[in-house]
């Protein structure tokens, strides 16, 4: 049954593409959020991007994003409340993945 092989196969690389998008837009999502966080910190650009990196790194800690809010929360140490680093979060996201849909 070629047609149900195809459509099978088809799905799988539907989900595989879905998935390395959906990887690759909340990587640069956290790095924007990171430069956007540097930024508050009054860090300069090359300790900005530093810091974009190290944001990067810490959503592997754990699944989620809560990783990555955490650390936001605790460097930013009363610079912007949970609701403004979330809605920042959602917002980048959004940029992050209009950027990769723009790239392609």
């Amino acid at each position: 049954m070629p047609t149900f092989d195809d459509r099978e196969n088809a799905f799988e690389n539907k989900f595989a593409h879905d998935s390395e998008m959906q990887f690759k837009a909340e990587a640069r999502r956290n790095k924007l959020l990171g430069l956007w966080a540097a930024e508050l910190m009054g860090k300069g650009d090359q300790e900005a991007q530093a810091y974009a990196q190290e944001v990067i790194k810490a959503d592997f800690e754990e699944a989620g994003d809560a990783d990555v809010f955490r650390k936001i929360k605790n460097d930013l140490a009363g610079k912007a409340d949970d609701d403004t680093i979330r809605n920042k979060m959602v917002e980048l996201l959004a940029t992050a993945k209009a950027q990769l849909m723009d790239e392609a």
